[in-house]
């Protein structure tokens, strides 16, 4: 029986989303708690592996299992397995062809940014913060650079794996409410940075060290070298995970929200 369920986590305390040896992990800790009820060694296979200190509200896993019983026992059981700090908010059954990476049709990733003069001591984990003042309109301009069908190659990790650097980014959007910014980011896929990266340059643009424009230089140069460094990982939010209806997965729309 294959199985698929959407994870919620804060990511500070682990080292990403991928299990290694010796660090603790989300992925690490979600195969132990399986394991704790099922006697399985059992992996799990995610839409995409996030960074240290990088925030889910809708990974999806799946994971294949002989043992048969409620959905909602499964949810239940891991999670009483789970520290405090990762959760799983459903559990679905799926067709023994569905792949929570290979299946999916588009991802969601949402960037909350404090813009004031001292950090948060409250919010320091789950945002991230620069002290220059920024101009709404002025990274408007350079969202609109990124948008539409990319090589992304300067954009990505010198450790980033994936095949192809090119990318379909549809929707890229910002809004302001007091000294927060939340940037939403929808694309087919995303390479390994490189949201964190597009950051440090829309954050660049605005506070006005370069012009908007110079966003087209930096793709038609290629070079990572010449984009800004990676931008924290700590106000980055892996929000939603689009499949085709086909696979009966429950209908979700996660969201950070900053007009409260």
């Amino acid at each position: 029986m294959r199985i698929a369920a959407s994870v919620e986590y804060a990511g500070q305390d682990f080292s990403g989303w991928q299990k290694q040896p010796i660090v603790r992990t989300i992925q690490g800790e979600i195969e132990k708690a399986i394991f704790s009820i099922t006697n399985e060694n059992i992996d799990t296979t995610a839409a995409g592996r996030t960074d240290a200190g990088v925030h889910a509200l809708g990974q999806i896993i799946h994971f294949d299992t002989n043992l048969r019983r409620p959905m909602n026992s499964w949810v239940k059981g891991i999670n009483s397995f789970l520290p405090s700090s990762i959760r799983i908010k459903w559990a679905h059954e799926v067709a023994a062809d569905f792949h929570a990476r290979f299946s999916a049709k588009g991802r969601e990733y949402q960037y909350l940014l404090l813009n004031q003069s001292i950090n948060s001591a409250l919010m320091n984990h789950y945002c991230g913060w620069t002290f220059y003042k920024l101009n709404l309109d002025l990274m408007k301009k350079s969202l609109l650079k990124f948008k539409g069908k990319h090589d992304f190659n300067a954009f990505r990790s010198s450790e980033c794996q994936a095949s192809s650097s090119v990318r379909t980014i549809s929707k890229i959007s910002v809004k302001q409410h007091k000294n927060y910014f939340l940037f939403t980011f929808i694309a087919d896929a995303f390479l390994q940075h490189q949201v964190r990266n597009m950051m440090g340059t829309i954050i660049k643009v605005g506070y006005g060290a370069f012009k908007a424009d110079h966003i087209d230089l930096l793709f038609q140069q290629n070079d990572r070298c010449l984009v800004p460094a990676t931008f924290s990982p700590n106000g980055l939010y892996l929000t939603n995970i689009r499949y085709d209806s086909k696979w009966g997965l429950p209908m979700t729309n996660n969201k950070i929200s900053i007009n409260t």
